[in-house]
């Protein structure tokens, strides 16, 4: 009688649960779409539906006033500011995401490229980010980092579809941007040093990894011929279904690199893998890199190895704006 009583206890709890996510997402659609229709009649009233306003953003401090004595909070000057522009990024109420609260559209249209804020709109719905996530992606410039690994028409179905991994390399970013580690830049960290403050940090590296990442573990040991290797980290992707190895090096990745990591591959495809795996991934993260030397040294290579650099501070963003505006002007 006990367990039965439990069992329904823990029943009502999980709807609840449910019901209590399934209003709070409702709410936050319905108030993206009211926030919209807002928008639609402070437009047609300060401009007339053209989009110079012909009273300047005047009328903002008095509605502000105005509809905060009447509605409480929630219409302060800055966010009547993006209310209004959400009506004018996004002209045609349906395609707003019920999936997107207004936090994230908030941040949304902090951005004024198109191709950028559809890119970071897909990818919030893809792999549901929080608002914190999407702010770092913002700005460690994440889609310009991936943009700029592909050609004109792939930076357009990026910015339209958003990232979805299907395969390693789309994995991959270059570089990665571990910022957060707060080593200066004239600090001689080691190896070492490196490692344990990535794990210190986890939870931001994974993020800067990508979903789908599970941490296995550090300085994994493989043993050959009685003799010891430690690969620095390991994790396993869950939608690839493969394991992902990680060696960090502070200098330049050189050949013999790659051959210590196509050793570990062959080890884990023999030794690691169960049925349902994929083939294992590898990923050297080095500081430098020489792109002909890494071309020869993975000539014929079968398995899956990759060489990203990494840096330490935020990326120029103009300069990854620039180098993308020549990509698309090409032909």
């Amino acid at each position: 009688m006990a367990q039965d009583y439990q069992e329904l206890i823990a029943k009502i709890g999980d709807l609840l649960t449910q019901s209590r996510t399934q209003a709070a997402a409702s709410i936050n659609s319905l108030l993206v779409q009211t926030y919209w229709s807002i928008g639609k009649h402070i437009i047609e009233f300060e401009q007339k539906g053209q989009e110079k306003a012909a009273y300047g953003t005047k009328i903002f401090d008095q509605l502000s006033k105005d509809l905060s004595k009447n509605h409480g909070k929630g219409f302060g000057r800055s966010n009547l500011v993006y209310i209004r522009k959400l009506y004018l990024k996004y002209p045609i109420g349906g395609t707003l995401s019920h999936q997107l609260n207004w936090s994230i559209y908030y941040e949304l249209l902090k951005i004024e490229d198109e191709l950028e804020r559809s890119f970071y709109e897909k990818q919030c719905i893809i792999d549901k980010w929080s608002v914190r996530e999407l702010k770092r992606q913002k700005e460690t410039a994440l889609f310009h980092r991936l943009a700029l690994s592909k050609d004109k028409e792939g930076v357009m179905n990026l910015a339209k579809g958003g990232l979805i991994v299907e395969k390693p390399e789309d994995m991959i970013r270059e570089p990665y941007i571990l910022d957060f580690l707060k080593i200066p830049e004239n600090y001689l960290y080691t190896e070492s040093e490196l490692e344990k403050k990535l794990i210190s940090h986890l939870q931001t590296f994974l993020l800067e990894l990508g979903k789908g990442f599970a941490f296995v573990g550090r300085q994994y040991r493989i043993t050959l011929d009685n003799t010891h290797f430690f690969v620095d980290l390991v994790f396993y992707h869950i939608k690839l279904k493969c394991y992902v190895l990680i060696d960090l090096k502070r200098g330049k990745a050189d050949h013999a690199d790659i051959g210590q990591m196509n050793m570990y591959l062959n080890y884990f495809i023999k030794e690691m893998n169960e049925e349902n795996d994929s083939p294992p991934v590898g990923i050297i993260l080095a500081a430098e890199k020489e792109n002909v030397m890494i071309e020869y040294a993975m000539g014929n290579m079968l398995n899956q190895l990759f060489v990203s650099k990494y840096q330490l501070h935020l990326p120029d963003k103009k300069l990854l704006e620039a180098q993308l505006r020549t990509l698309l002007t090409e032909t």
